[in-house]
């Protein structure tokens, strides 16, 4: 038995791989093993803001691994049955389906949000950008916070879709739609949507510049 250890983003371009066997990490926290495989960057910036996941669910880094666990190190954002409110596509996605997904004879307001690739980033010229995801979680958080919002705003349904890969200026990265019965909820629920996916989902981004590139949080301006 071993430890599978997934990387994303910049620690797996440092480690030039995304997945991991560990036969010797079982009985250390995630803390540990993260030290073990990245000593350089065990008291930098990355490390206080790194998340850690085990078995699809984000733990604090003291959680002691066990043989066959799935360890994943989440930089900066950012199971079950398949859920038709989210989706991450490595092709175009379309927002005309998910409104058709939520709209309804009761619910009268409807508000969407469409990120799209700019061309810049602080006077710094952008030429794409590239996402990538740890996918099984990424849907599983998505699908949460999909149930949060329809609980917190009785009556609203919502849907969700993000582009994964490699994305030229002006594509859609992602897509929130919000039904709801008035237009007050469907406003709130739709900004609360885009920035707590931002922030929660496992959903990276790398900048690529005319004189390099950058991964950066997800929840970046």
């Amino acid at each position: 038995m071993s430890v599978t250890v997934r990387l994303f983003a910049i620690l797996r371009e440092q480690h030039g791989s995304d997945r991991l066997e560990l036969p010797s990490a079982a009985g250390k926290t995630l803390d540990e093993v993260f030290a073990d495989l990245f000593p350089e960057l065990a008291d930098g910036p990355l490390r206080e803001s790194l998340a850690f996941a085990l078995n699809g669910e984000y733990v604090a880094d003291d959680q002691v691994v066990a043989d066959g666990d799935e360890v994943a190190f989440i930089p900066p954002i950012g199971g079950g049955a398949p859920d038709p409110r989210v989706s991450l596509s490595a092709s175009t996605i379309e927002i005309e389906p998910l409104i058709k997904q939520v709209t309804a004879p009761s619910r009268g307001g409807l508000a969407t949000f469409t990120g799209l690739v700019r061309d810049h980033f602080e006077n710094r010229p952008v030429t794409q950008l590239e996402y990538e995801a740890y996918e099984p979680m990424a849907l599983t958080q998505m699908s949460r916070l999909c149930d949060e919002i329809e609980r917190r705003w009785v009556g609203c349904a919502i849907a969700m879709s993000h582009r994964l890969g490699p994305l030229d200026i002006g594509e859609a990265a992602v897509h929130i739609v919000v039904a709801a019965p008035h237009r007050d909820a469907a406003f709130a629920a739709c900004r609360f949507g885009i920035d707590e996916l931002k922030e929660r989902v496992p959903i990276f981004k790398k900048e690529v510049y005319r004189d390099g590139s950058q991964w950066k949080g997800n929840n970046s301006a």
